[in-house]
C-alpha cells in the first residue's frame, strides 16, 4: 500500500472515530440515568462523589476539566490494595505499561500513553539520555523515581501532550502523584501489616506501613509516613557459576580446562525497600500556605523477575520461573527529594512558588555473556573457558527545579495561568564491563605475553550530561458565554546542554586508548495550545483541543578522531515534537460519569535511544515521523447504593509514517525501521474494568469487595527491522480481587493478584540476542521474558487511631 493510500485510510478511520465520539453523546447514557426533564432532581441525589483535580494548575471538578483526564484517589488505592505502579497504571484507561518489576525501577519510565514510544520494551538496564515520552510529577516536582504508593491523596493521569503547562517530556501525557497533606489540629494516623505469598516462591513476603499526623499548634502540622517491604523472590537462577573469593568462576580441573562448577540460587529476585516521607504544613493566615516535603527511598533487589525459555547449553529445558543467567544480577538505588511549595492569595489570583531538589542514584550488575556470544565477541577473546561477561552499571540524576506561577480564581470573563520555570539537571551514567577470569586464563595460556592483557576489564564508559532549561508559559481562558470557553496557551523554552563522555577498551594493552569527547548544544522554540469547550446542557460538555508537546534535544559527544572515531552525524540529536488533535465529550448524568475522546497525533523527529555503529556509544538519534490515532472511553457509575462499576477502553493505532535511518547510514542504505512499523509496547486494544460491592455488617462494620481486570491485545517488542528485537508479544488479561471488613478502628483485608496466573509478558530479550552458545563455552542462556507479578495471595491488617 502506498503512503498516500495509507494516509487516506488513516483520515477515513480517524473521521469515523470522530463520528463515533460525536455519537457517544449523553443520549446513550440518559436511559441508564434518568429522563431529561428529571435531570435536576436525579443530580441532587447522585451517588457520584465530586473529584477535585489540579491538572490545569487550579482546583476544579474532574468533569469541568475540558481535557481527557483520569484520577485515582488514595482511598481507591488502599481499598484495592494496589501494590505497584504497573498495577495502578493498568487500572487507568488508555495507559499501557512495560512491567519490569522492581529491578532498575528508577532507570526508565514504564508508562506509555497514546502509543508515543519507539524504544524497545526490554530497554531499562541502563539510564538513557532521552527523557521519557510521559512526564511524571510528585506534587509540583518533575521527577521520575518510582516511589512506593504510600499515603497518596490521588493520582492524576492527563492524556495527550501537556507541553504548555508541563514542559519537556509530556508528549503522550503526564502522570501526577499527589501526596496527602498534614491535617491541622488533629492527631491521628494508622499502622498496617501485610503478609503475602507469590506463586513460585518458597517464602512469605511482608510489609509494614505507618502514618502519623501531629498538630503543632493551630496553624502548623507535620505528617510522617514510613514503609518497609520485604518480598521474597520467585525466580530461580539455575545456571550460576560457582565463584572463588575473587569473584572468578571456579575451575575444578585447572584454569586451562573448560570445566566449570554451577549452582542453583532459589528465589533470587528478592525485593527489600524502605521509604520515609515527612511533610510540614504551615498556614499562618487564610491567605498563605507553605509546605515542606522530604522523601527518601532505598531499594535493594536480588535479581530479575524475568524468566528464560527453551534450553540451556547442556540441553536441559528450563522450568517455570527459572532464569539461565550464569551470574546473579542485583540492583540497588537511593532517592532523596525535597520540595518547598508556597501559596499566597493575592486577591484576584493565587501566587505559587515551587522549589525542589532531588538526587537519585542507582547501580546494577547485568549478565552480558549471552550478548557477547551471539554477537561473536567471545572469539575476540579466544573463546576462553568459563566466559563470564559482567556489565556493572551506575546512574545518577540530580536536579534543582524552580517554578513560579500566577493563577486567577476562575470567576472573571478572562482567566489566566502565567509562570516561569527553571531547571538545572545533571545526568551521569557509567558502564564498567568485565570478562571475569580472562586475565588468569591468559597468564596460564601465554605466560610469556602476560603484559599484553591488563586485567579483566574489557569496556569502560562514563557519560556526564548537564542540562539547563529556562521557560515561560501561560494560558488565557475566555469565558465567552456561561456555556462556552476558549483557551489559548503557549510555552517558550530555551535549553542548553553539555555532554562529556569517556570510552576505552582496556583489556588488551595494544588496543586501549582512553578517549574523551565533549560537545555542547542549545535550542529554543515556542509551543502552542488551543482548547474550546461547550457545555451544551447542564450535565455534558463537548471539547476540542489542538496541543503541542516536546522532548528536549541534546548532544551525544562521540569522538571524531582516533581509534574510537564515529561519524560526526551522531554528534547531536534534536528535540522531537508532537501535534495533537482531539475531540471529546464528557459529563455526568445522575450516577454515571463518562468521557469519550478521539485523537490524532503527528510525531516529528521521534527520538530513539540506541548505540553508534562503530563502537557502541550510548546515543540518541532522530527519525523522521510517526503518527498515532485512536479512541479513549471511560465510564464510572452506580447500579444502586451497594454496587459500583467502572469501564475503560482504548483503541490506538501507532506506527511509523516514514523509514527510520541511522544518521551515518542514510538512503540508499537499508533503514533500521520501516514506514508502517507498529510502535512498540502499545496494544491496539486495551480494556479495564472493575466491579465493587459495599454493604454494612451489623451496626459498626462495613464490608467492601471488589474484582477488577485488565486486557491488552498483541504488542511488538521493538520497532526495528531486526528479528533479534522486533518480535510479537501475545495479548493477555489479568484479574485481581480484594475483600475488606472495616470499622472506625480496624481494616481487615484479603486480596489476590493475577488470579489466573497469567504470564503477562510485556518485553523480551530474545534467543537470537542473548541465547545459549555451547560451541563457544557459554552453557547458560540469557534470553528472558518480562513477566507480570504471578498469582499472589495476601492479607492486610490496618489499625486506625
Amino acid at each position: 500500500m502506498s503512503r498516500i493510500s495509507r494516509y487516506s485510510s488513516r483520515v477515513h478511520i480517524f473521521s469515523a472515530l470522530l463520528a463515533g465520539t460525536a455519537l457517544a453523546t449523553p443520549a446513550f447514557f440518559v436511559a441508564a440515568a434518568q429522563d431529561t426533564e428529571d435531570e435536576a432532581a436525579v443530580e441532587a441525589v447522585s451517588r457520584q462523589k465530586t473529584v477535585t483535580v489540579t491538572a490545569t494548575r487550579r482546583s476544579e471538578s474532574l468533569t469541568d476539566v475540558p481535557y481527557n483526564i483520569s484520577a485515582v484517589s488514595g482511598d481507591e488505592l488502599e481499598a484495592s490494595n494496589i501494590l505497584d505502579e504497573a498495577e495502578l497504571l493498568r487500572s487507568v484507561p488508555g495507559v499501557a505499561v512495560v512491567d519490569r518489576g522492581a529491578r532498575n525501577a528508577g532507570t526508565l519510565n514504564a508508562a506509555r500513553i497514546r502509543g508515543l514510544a519507539v524504544d524497545g520494551n526490554a530497554l531499562g538496564d541502563y539510564a538513557v539520555s532521552s527523557v521519557a515520552s510521559v512526564s511524571t510529577y510528585v506534587n509540583d516536582t518533575p521527577i521520575f523515581a518510582g516511589f512506593m504508593l504510600k499515603d497518596i491523596e490521588r493520582v492524576e493521569v492527563l492524556r495527550g501532550p501537556q507541553g504548555t503547562l508541563y514542559g519537556s517530556g509530556s508528549l503522550g501525557g503526564t502522570v501526577k502523584y499527589i501526596t496527602r497533606d498534614p491535617v491541622l489540629g488533629e492527631f491521628g494516623g494508622n499502622v498496617s501489616a501485610s503478609l503475602s505469598s507469590v506463586d513460585g516462591s518458597e517464602d512469605i513476603g511482608y510489609a509494614y506501613d505507618g502514618v502519623l499526623n501531629i498538630p503543632l499548634g493551630d496553624t502548623m502540622a507535620v505528617r510522617l509516613v514510613g514503609s518497609v517491604t520485604d518480598y521474597p523472590g520467585l525466580v530461580d537462577y539455575v545456571n550460576v557459576y560457582e565463584l572463588d573469593a575473587n569473584g572468578i568462576p571456579v575451575a575444578p580441573n585447572g584454569v586451562l580446562d573448560p570445566a566449570a562448577s554451577y549452582r542453583s540460587v532459589e528465589d533470587a529476585d528478592t525485593v527489600e525497600q524502605w521509604m520515609g516521607r515527612g511533610t510540614l504544613l504551615w498556614e499562618p493566615s487564610s491567605a498563605a500556605r507553605i509546605k515542606l516535603v522530604h522523601t527518601r527511598q532505598s531499594d535493594d533487589v536480588g535479581g530479575r523477575r524475568q524468566v528464560t525459555i527453551g534450553q540451556d547449553g547442556f540441553g536441559d529445558t528450563y522450568g517455570e520461573y527459572e532464569n539461565g543467567s550464569i551470574q546473579l544480577e542485583p540492583s540497588s538505588r537511593d532517592v532523596n527529594s525535597t520540595s518547598l511549595e508556597a501559596e499566597f492569595d493575592v486577591g484576584f489570583a493565587t501566587l505559587t512558588s515551587s522549589t525542589s531538589h532531588y538526587d537519585h542514584t542507582g547501580d546494577s550488575v547485568s549478565e552480558n555473556t549471552g550478548f557477547y556470544a551471539q554477537a561473536g565477541f567471545l572469539s575476540f577473546y579466544y573463546n576462553y573457558p568459563r566466559p563470564m561477561a559482567s556489565a556493572v552499571r551506575t546512574y545518577a540524576d540530580e536536579a534543582f527545579v524552580q517554578e513560579v506561577r500566577l493563577v486567577t480564581d476562575g470567576n472573571d470573563t478572562f482567566d489566566y495561568v502565567v509562570g516561569g520555570f527553571y531547571r538545572k539537571q545533571q545526568l551521569q551514567s557509567t558502564q564498567e564491563s568485565y570478562l571475569r577470569g580472562f586475565k588468569n586464563w591468559w597468564d596460564a595460556f601465554l605466560p610469556g605475553a602476560a603484559a599484553a592483557v591488563t586485567g579483566d576489564q574489557d569496556f569502560a564508559y562514563r557519560r556526564t550530561e548537564n542540562f539547563e532549561e529556562l521557560a515561560a508559559f501561560g494560558e488565557l481562558t475566555w469565558h465567552a458565554t456561561p456555556d462556552f470557553d476558549l483557551t489559548v496557551g503557549a510555552r517558550y523554552f530555551d535549553n542548553e546542554s553539555k555532554n562529556d563522555t569517556f570510552i576505552d577498551l582496556p583489556l588488551y594493552a595494544s588496543v586501549a586508548e582512553p578517549t574523551n569527547a565533549n560537545f555542547e548544544s542549545s535550542e529554543d522554540d515556542i509551543l502552542f495550545k488551543v482548547n474550546a469547550s461547550w457545555d451544551f446542557n447542564e450535565s455534558d460538555m463537548l471539547y476540542a483541543t489542538i496541543s503541542e508537546g516536546y522532548r528536549r534535544g541534546g548532544s551525544n559527544a562521540v569522538p571524531l578522531t582516533g581509534t574510537f572515531a564515529e561519524d560526526p552525524r551522531w554528534q547531536i540529536y534534536n528535540s522531537d515534537s508532537v501535534t495533537n488533535y482531539e475531540l471529546g465529550v464528557k459529563g455526568q448524568r445522575g450516577d454515571i460519569r463518562y468521557d469519550v475522546s478521539a485523537f490524532l497525533v503527528d510525531w516529528q523527529e521521534p527520538q530513539l535511544n540506541t548505540s553508534t555503529t562503530n563502537w557502541g556509544f550510548f546515543v540518541v538519534q532522530n527519525g523522521q515521523e510517526a503518527q498515532t490515532y485512536g479512541l479513549e472511553a471511560s465510564l464510572d457509575g452506580y447500579l444502586d447504593d451497594n454496587w459500583h462499576y467502572s469501564l475503560g477502553y482504548a483503541y490506538v493505532n501507532a506506527e511509523l509514517t516514514s523509514d527510520f535511518y541511522a544518521p551515518d547510514r542514510p538512503p540508499p542504505a537499508a533503514p533500521i525501521a520501516l514506514d508502517g512499523a507498529m510502535l512498540p509496547g502499545t496494544p491496539e486494544h486495551a480494556l479495564n474494568w472493575a466491579l465493587d460491592y459495599t454493604t454494612t455488617v451489623g451496626s459498626d462494620w462495613t464490608w467492601f469487595s471488589r474484582v477488577d481486570g485488565y486486557y491488552q491485545s498483541e504488542t511488538r517488542n521493538a520497532v526495528t527491522t531486526s528479528p533479534s528485537f522486533n518480535v510479537p508479544l501475545d495479548g493477555f488479561a489479568i484479574w485481581n480481587a480484594t475483600t475488606t471488613l472495616s470499622n472506625d478502628t480496624f481494616d481487615l483485608s484479603l486480596w489476590v493478584k493475577n488470579i489466573a496466573n497469567e504470564e503477562g509478558v510485556t518485553g523480551v530479550f530474545t534467543e537470537a540476542y542473548m541465547g545459549t552458545a555451547p560451541a563457544v563455552g557459554y552453557f547458560g542462556n540469557a534470553n528472558k521474558q518480562l513477566i507480570a507479578l504471578p498469582r499472589t495471595f495476601g492479607a492486610t491488617v490496618r489499625y486506625k487511631f
